[in-house]
């Protein structure tokens, strides 16, 4: 009897050591397994046409030999463009070589098949390749017209926001980033570039310096007032709130003054299709009748006579 309970007992710690040395192990697998990474999805064996692009364009804008005096100039540009990727520069110029080889190549095909001319061929073929060429620097600069426009009508909204701020017991650094936050989803365009602007001042750079970078990227002349305003508020330590409160006036005056203006001169642009317009139109109409009459009382008499 006291065999058979030892026995029992030494099969009963066995299967308990057992039982704890495999559960000791599964929870050391589930912990490795729950500390690991999250496993990405498969990569597609054929890259997105999207990327295929990119890279020719970035190779071929790698290969194209770049003037180190237009570099700065074309940087400048994007990045009032809104297009702050460190290799726009390098894209931009291989689509502009892109854009110039299929322009020119559509040109020439085009003139093939119609037959022309070989000077005719020629002309067409080099104006093309011309138009493909300066295409994209010409989207560049309507977009950098089209963001400054929205940077001018953001910037008065702003400065109201930033009064509120400074009143309130906030610092420059302080309201330009609550102003970002709050006016995001109304002036995306004024937002970014505040934001920018407190990345620069959390990176060591001088305020003046962070101001002046703000004006150079925008291009935009209200911009670089308000920056010469907040300069000389921050050299001489006079109020901010009351400066803000008066450049947002004068903004407004400013703006409501061009709105006069543009007014003013609608008559005279309205003189052009009202003449060429409005009154070919109204001369149907009003004699048209009469002309009709005239012509349908006077034909048989003049027969007749």
């Amino acid at each position: 009897m006291l065999e058979l309970l030892t026995a029992l007992l030494f099969l009963l710690v066995a299967g308990g050591t057992a039982w704890a040395g495999l559960r000791a192990g599964a929870w050391r697998a589930r912990g490795v397994h729950r500390l690991a990474p999250l496993p990405g999805p498969d990569a597609d064996p054929f890259p997105s046409p999207a990327m295929l692009w990119r890279d020719l364009v970035g190779r071929l804008g790698s290969a194209m030999p770049a003037s180190a005096r237009n570099l700065p100039r074309l940087k400048r540009r994007l990045i009032r463009a809104g297009i702050r990727n460190p290799n726009a520069a390098l894209y931009f110029q291989g689509i502009r070589l892109v854009a110039t080889l299929l322009f020119g190549a559509g040109a020439l095909l085009g003139a093939w098949q119609s037959h022309a001319a070989p000077e005719n061929l020629v002309l067409g073929t080099g104006a093309a390749a011309a138009l493909g060429y300066m295409a994209p620097m010409q989207y560049v600069m309507l977009r950098i017209r089209r963001r400054q426009r929205a940077i001018a009508r953001g910037l008065p909204n702003a400065l109201d926001l930033m009064v509120v701020c400074v009143e309130s017991g906030l610092g420059i650094d302080q309201t330009t980033l609550q102003v970002a936050k709050e006016l995001q989803s109304a002036h995306p365009e004024i937002c970014s570039e505040f934001t920018v602007m407190n990345l620069e001042l959390r990176a060591g750079i001088r305020r003046a310096d962070a101001l002046h970078n703000l004006a150079d990227r925008t291009g935009v002349e209200a911009v670089k007032k308000l920056v010469a305003v907040l300069v000389q508020t921050d050299r001489f330590g006079t109020s901010i709130a009351q400066c803000l409160r008066g450049h947002a006036d004068y903004l407004r005056t400013m703006a409501r003054q061009k709105a006069e203006e543009r007014a003013s001169k609608l008559a005279v642009k309205l003189v052009f299709p009202i003449f060429f317009c409005v009154l070919p139109s109204l001369f149907v109409v009003t004699i048209g009748p009469v002309m009709t009459h005239l012509v349908r009382d006077l034909m048989p008499m003049i027969e007749n006579m």
